[in-house]
């Protein structure tokens, strides 16, 4: 099955770092990128559009149809943020654009990028887990042909990225040491993308992958 992917946030750190595995594996025939900015990336399978408020996608909508997979990058940091203002941000958000796509493309594989640490029992002290967790329920219950959501720890940039958080400079080299004393919570941008291709294609058994799920994926065990 040839993959036709809508991608959110390739001008962040995870969305940039999946959009190069998107555009470097031959699965994928093309990808539309849907930013407030540009990548600053071309290629021929590569379209973007650039909409400032995703809140409201009507101006577009009708140009997202036809695609069979959405890879949903974009997102925020709670830190500083009151939970109404993180809601909106990242529960509210996630979902306007999961409707939006929805009827339109009804045999599409929706792969949230939710993070370590969320909670889908909405039990945990930490704000952020509980609307992570609210948001990967929400998406869950769609009804897309199928939902996968995405738990990464620390990640390794892929080589030649250009938007890097700035942590990473100082903090990018533990890398392997990290890989080797916690691989529960360590891999890279490449397999992340990787496993969201493979699942999209060949699908998996638990719709939650955490890091060891993803490297596994990525690997091409089922």
């Amino acid at each position: 099955m040839k993959i036709k992917a809508i991608l959110t946030g390739a001008t962040g750190m995870v969305g940039e770092g999946v959009l190069l595995e998107c555009l470097h594996n031959p699965a994928v025939a093309q990808v539309l990128s849907i930013s407030r900015r540009p990548s600053g990336i071309t290629h021929p399978k590569l379209r973007e559009i650039i909409h400032a408020d995703f809140h409201d996608l009507t101006p577009i909508q009708d140009q997202l149809t036809g695609y069979n997979a959405c890879f949903f990058c974009l997102g925020v940091s709670s830190v500083g943020l009151k939970e109404p203002a993180y809601r909106r941000l990242t529960h509210d958000l996630t979902l306007h654009f999961a409707q939006t796509l929805r009827p339109r493309n009804p045999g599409l594989t929706f792969c949230y990028m939710s993070g370590a640490g969320t909670d889908g029992t909405l039990q945990s002290g930490q704000m952020w887990a509980r609307v992570k967790g609210e948001t990967e329920n929400a998406l869950l219950g769609l009804g897309f042909r199928q939902a996968y959501m995405f738990r990464p720890g620390f990640l390794r940039a892929t080589s030649g990225q250009r938007h890097v958080l700035s942590y990473y400079k100082y903090f990018g080299w533990l890398y392997p040491v990290l890989r080797t004393l916690t691989p529960r919570y360590v891999s890279t941008l490449a397999e992340l993308g990787q496993a969201m291709i493979q699942v999209t294609r060949r699908g998996y058994a638990k719709p939650v992958l955490e890091v060891p799920d993803i490297v596994a994926v990525a690997k091409g065990k089922p």
